[in-house]
């Protein structure tokens, strides 16, 4: 069961870094989570820093065993994290939230957190995998730097209990957790895309230093995206093209 036991810890470095020291120790079971009320040096997708006052927000790593999946299909655990994300957001922020790809979560087009996998493995085997997430929930200022944040109490004018929230987030999880199976990867890549921030809409990008316009028609099983751009279809990794929000 994810979230069960959840670790409540005062401070820590990041809560990936502390997960996967705790399973690199080999006493650890799927479905162990820690949620911080501090992080010194929050992670972010490729090297990016999380940054969070104490207290205010979700701060959340859980040890999965995705097994089932080869690593070949490894997006699948993505998109099933990323459909529990916006389950668990869209309940209290309504259905302007979205998933931006490959798993930010936004609100309109402004981006309430981010999901972090990084996964343990021994030889080809994909023993375990580290799922890190990071939700804006009570901050209301943020760093200059940041030029779209948004926060759920932004969102709705209410406080809420990091904990709490932090409990219902894992069961969503648990839910989604339980359709991750060959027979449904076909129906869930088409929900991730359903749910997908400007899928099939003209958008502003930036790749190689260059601004473009451009259209998302499609996200393959490997997880690239397929970008239209002058009526060419592009397909991207990870990390290959920046989303550029034009105020």
């Amino acid at each position: 069961m994810i979230g069960q036991p959840l670790y409540i810890l005062d401070t820590v470095d990041s809560t990936n870094n502390y997960a996967m020291e705790q399973v690199n120790t080999g006493q650890v079971t799927p479905g162990t989570a820690w949620f911080a009320m501090e992080q010194t040096a929050g992670k972010g997708q490729r090297g990016k820093q999380w940054s969070s006052p104490p207290g205010e927000n979700l701060m959340l790593s859980i040890a999965l065993q995705p097994g089932m999946l080869p690593l070949s299909r490894q997006f699948m655990l993505s998109v099933v994290i990323s459909l529990s994300a916006h389950d668990w957001f869209s309940k209290y922020a309504g259905d302007e939230t979205a998933i931006k790809w490959s798993n930010d979560l936004y609100w309109r087009d402004r981006k309430a957190g981010g999901i972090l996998i990084e996964n343990v493995l021994r030889g080809t085997t994909w023993q375990y995998a580290i799922m890190g997430i990071g939700v804006n929930l009570n901050q209301t200022t943020f760093p200059p730097h940041l030029t779209n944040p948004v926060s759920l109490k932004q969102i709705t004018g209410k406080d809420w209990d990091p904990i709490e929230l932090t409990r219902t987030l894992c069961a969503c999880l648990e839910e989604r957790m339980q359709l991750l199976h060959p027979a449904h990867y076909n129906t869930l890549l088409e929900e991730y895309k359903s749910k997908l921030f400007r899928f099939n809409k003209a958008g502003t990008y930036r790749m190689n230093g260059e601004l473009f316009e451009g259209i998302i028609r499609d996200v393959l099983p490997d997880g690239k995206l397929c970008l239209e751009k002058d009526g060419e279809i592009l397909e991207l990794g990870f990390g290959e093209v920046e989303f550029v929000i034009v105020k």
